[in-house]
């Protein structure tokens, strides 16, 4: 009877906290995370429950430069900051960003080419696809990884007025919701759950580069970068054009390129000509390479 009893008590206190949890499944992420990424969820574990003054100052603020700052990014920037002090790593500025303004975050992985948004499609861009399986990226399907920073807009104009860092991600019986850690929300470093399908995320800054963008006139960063090697490696760009800005020697190029593939002339990048793009490299590439046997006694 005891026994039973016992039992009894600890399966009353199994579904207790399966209800307070909400019946939640953590989901595995789909890469293991760098051991940087475990790093800086240790720090922010540290820092959780830290408060603002009564001031509104904090040390995340002051560390950055501005004591009474709205402190969300300055406090992630300031975990990053603390993993490559103590453990000699060079994440700031390289793998995440140093910033405490409206979305100079954001741009910072879109230029580095490490952002997905959550409609799949980024304004001023276009479309996204993931880079494994070359599927288009539908509404609410990146799951994020942890140790990506999300993005949220609370505002018509569509700015970043918060930003968060995944920690994990969760199945619950009303569906996926990210876990983050969070700081200036409204007044403590805490964690928090959003459905991942919340209006207010516009997208993810990733650790890993898993997303493929449409580029046009106007577009900086890392893809074009990419893009613009591809062009000179099938001799359609020259080599003193590759500047990391799309600008109108790159336009005509990828013109050139659909016109001469009986694509769509647009003169932007999708996901048809990049794909096509890719598969005349390649081919060439294959082409190029000639592999000598050698014989015995040769």
């Amino acid at each position: 009877m005891k026994k039973r009893f016992v039992m009894g008590v600890l399966l009353a206190l199994l579904l207790l906290i399966s209800s307070v949890l909400g019946g939640q499944e953590r989901l595995e992420p789909t890469y293991t995370s760098p051991e940087y990424v475990n790093l800086l969820i240790a720090i922010a574990n540290e820092e959780l429950g830290y408060t603002e003054k009564s001031d509104g100052s904090t040390k995340y603020g002051a560390w950055y430069g501005d004591a009474k700052a709205e402190w969300c990014a300055e406090f992630l920037c300031w975990c990053v900051n603390e993993v490559d002090s103590r453990y000699g790593t060079n994440l700031l500025k390289n793998k995440y960003p140093l910033y405490g303004a409206t979305n100079i975050g954001l741009n910072w992985f879109l230029q580095e080419g490490r952002y997905v948004s959550r409609t799949g499609t980024v304004n001023g861009w276009g479309s996204q696809w993931f880079i494994e399986s070359q599927e288009n990226i539908g509404l609410n399907e990146y799951i994020p990884q942890p140790g990506d920073w999300a993005f949220f807009s609370y505002t018509p104009s569509g700015d970043t007025t918060h930003v968060a860092m995944v920690e994990q991600v969760v199945n619950r019986q009303d569906g996926i919701y990210i876990q983050v850690f969070e700081g200036n929300n409204p007044d403590k470093v805490q964690k928090a759950l959003y459905s991942l399908s919340d209006w207010r995320i516009l997208g993810y800054g990733t650790v890993f580069d898993v997303a493929d963008i449409a580029m046009r006139k106007g577009n900086e960063g890392n893809k074009v970068r990419a893009l613009q090697n591809k062009l000179v490696a099938l001799n359609l760009l020259s080599n003193g054009s590759i500047s990391g800005k799309f600008d109108a020697s790159t336009e005509d190029s990828i013109k050139h390129f659909q016109m001469n593939n009986q694509l769509p002339v647009t003169g932007i990048a999708d996901k048809e000509t990049q794909l096509l793009l890719n598969t005349k490299l390649n081919t060439d590439m294959s082409e190029e390479n000639t592999f000598w046997t050698v014989e015995s006694g040769l």
